[in-house]
């Protein structure tokens, strides 16, 4: 899968930011993290790159939180070298355009699709 770099990623926000037509992607608020709704189709997503710069390397469990947000806090910011958006893939809705970033949370005994929507606000570029 190709690597999305920070640049990349925020062309994707900032074009998915602009798309304005109503969808069945964005019926339930996406802004914050959380399992996939069983309202959106799978189907109509492709995947289009990962954040994940090395697929073998062990990535980070840090979260990146500088003024105090959490996990599942709306207004979370999306750094794609810490934890969760460093395992996430970006995908696109086949019907809308907008971009959403997506990964598999993996706890003792199951597994668990997470989705949010990739807004250009919220993106650090933080090291």
């Amino acid at each position: 899968m190709v690597f999305i770099d920070f640049p990349a990623l925020s062309a994707l926000a900032a074009a998915s930011a602009l798309v304005t037509k109503k969808c069945s992607c964005c019926a339930v608020p996406l802004d914050a993290w959380q399992r996939l709704p069983t309202s959106l189709e799978l189907d109509r997503f492709e995947e289009i790159g990962t954040l994940r710069e090395d697929p073998y390397e062990e990535p980070t469990f840090a979260e990146y939180h500088p003024h105090g947000t959490r996990y599942d806090s709306v207004d979370a910011p999306i750094a794609p070298r810490y934890y969760p958006a460093n395992l996430s893939q970006v995908a696109r809705c086949l019907n809308c355009g907008r971009h959403y970033l997506r990964y598999n949370e993996a706890g003792g005994y199951f597994t668990e699709l997470r989705i949010r929507a990739l807004r250009p606000a919220l993106l650090a570029d933080a090291a």
